[in-house]
């Protein structure tokens, strides 16, 4: 018996399983969406995490990373190695750039460059505690900062979203030069963060897993404070912080300490995800009302001047 087309009765079967999925997850957005509500998101998460880090063999590299390649746009002229030379899918998605690629924008007055390549999704005041995921969805920033026990201090800071899709570089870097007083994670859900989740699934960086980094500016930053919250989504499970900044430590499965204040400078490395997901920069400090950025929406690179003082 062939499945497709069905027989009736198989059709019948099709049906009522459709009817019912749609049934048990409701809620507003696209079926998919709705649907994503009864799939086992950490669990596939994990399976797919394992898969993309098993190591292929040399034969199979070029045809089956490269076929991945092209049909997600990944612009391997920039990768630092070979095709054949990425073991795994993981680590052609964690790919680092050959030297030079990504030069910083020179310092001036509380510069803030951009930590990674991506699309500026949303931009904008924290007011009251809160911050625009999408129009008519907010989040609270003590939430997303869920361990900082003094989150309201980046009220009336600035915030800005940016999304990192499968064909961008995946590595993230230190946006400013100063001083990294602290690093933490907070477990949550692994929801989908593409434009249908950010537009219909309310709270979505509050309820997902999620990486912090901290560090207050110095020299031509002096009087800011960033926050770099690495939010995870479906099958991005990992959202990992640079060793340098854990100083030997492991993240807490929902923590976070402080560290020694220890120097940042703007490229260095501060993390990276497996996949694809989400930064929020949260921008605040004693010279924040005068800070402005340069850029509200639209694809920006690793480097790039994301705002700066008026």
């Amino acid at each position: 018996m062939t499945f497709w087309p069905p027989s009736p009765k198989l059709a019948a079967i099709y049906a009522v399983v459709v009817f019912l999925l749609l049934v048990l997850a409701p809620g507003p957005g696209p079926i998919s969406l709705r649907l994503l509500r009864l799939y086992p998101k950490k669990i596939g998460s994990a399976a797919v995490g394992w898969a993309a880090n098993r190591t292929l063999p040399v034969f199979l590299r070029k045809p089956l990373l490269g076929s991945f390649a092209n049909g997600y746009g990944l612009n391997l002229e920039e990768a630092e190695l070979p095709l054949q030379n990425y073991v795994s899918l993981q680590s052609l998605f964690t790919r680092r750039l050959k030297p030079g690629q990504r030069p910083q924008e020179p310092a001036i007055p509380g510069f803030i460059n951009s930590p990674v390549d991506g699309r500026i999704i949303a931009c904008g005041r924290i007011e009251k505690g809160m911050a625009i995921q999408a129009k008519g969805l907010s989040y609270r920033i003590t939430e997303l900062l869920k361990h900082d026990t003094n989150a309201k201090r980046f009220e009336g800071g600035h915030y800005l979203t940016l999304y990192l899709a499968p064909k961008d570089y995946h590595r993230i870097h230190v946006p400013l030069t100063g001083r990294v007083s602290a690093v933490g994670r907070v477990e949550g859900e692994l929801w989908p963060v593409n434009d249908a989740s950010t537009l219909n699934v309310g709270k979505l960086y509050e309820r997902n897993r999620r990486a912090t980094w901290v560090a207050t500016g110095s020299g031509a930053d002096d009087g800011l404070e960033v926050a770099a919250i690495l939010v995870g989504a479906t099958h991005v499970g990992g959202v990992l912080i640079d060793e340098r900044w854990r100083q030997g430590h492991v993240l807490p499965k929902d923590g976070s300490f402080a560290v020694a204040d220890l120097p940042c400078e703007p490229g260095q490395d501060l993390g990276c995800f497996a996949f694809g997901s989400t930064v929020v920069l949260l921008i605040a400090g004693p010279k924040a009302e005068a800070w402005s950025p340069v850029r509200r929406d639209g694809d920006v690179k690793v480097g790039q001047r994301l705002g700066a003082f008026e």
